[in-house]
């Protein structure tokens, strides 16, 4: 299954959904992994060395951060970005599809834009 890392600022709704829906979801909020307030960079630094998608909102700085890496030939597993306005549900269900279908590496260096 698809390792994931949810931003700072993610919706904690979708997050506790995915859980509750799969259990076993490898899934961690960067504030959990002592990231509380650090830059874009620096997320997606951690999320490549970790070798995790991350799940974001941040559609205006993120997207250009990643590609920005994948440019500099730097390690970037993957981002989803996830729409504010996205309903909960479909969001579980699309991110869920995701990770449980997703071959390892299958997202490498790819921006995708959720929902499906």
């Amino acid at each position: 299954m698809l390792p994931l890392a949810a931003d700072e600022n993610f919706n904690g709704d979708i997050v506790r959904g995915l859980l509750r829906r799969q259990p076993d979801l490898d899934i961690i909020r960067v504030q959990d992994a002592g990231l509380s307030g650090a830059d874009d960079p620096t997320i997606l630094d951690w999320a490549a060395r970790q070798g995790r998608v991350l799940l974001t909102h941040d559609v205006s700085t993120i997207t250009r951060y990643a590609y920005e890496r994948v440019k500099a030939d730097l390690p970037m597993p993957g981002v989803f970005e996830v729409g504010r306005d996205t309903p909960v549900g479909r969001a579980i269900d699309d991110i869920l599809l995701l990770a449980e279908c997703s071959l390892d590496g299958e997202w490498e260096g790819e921006v995708r834009y959720l929902p499906l």
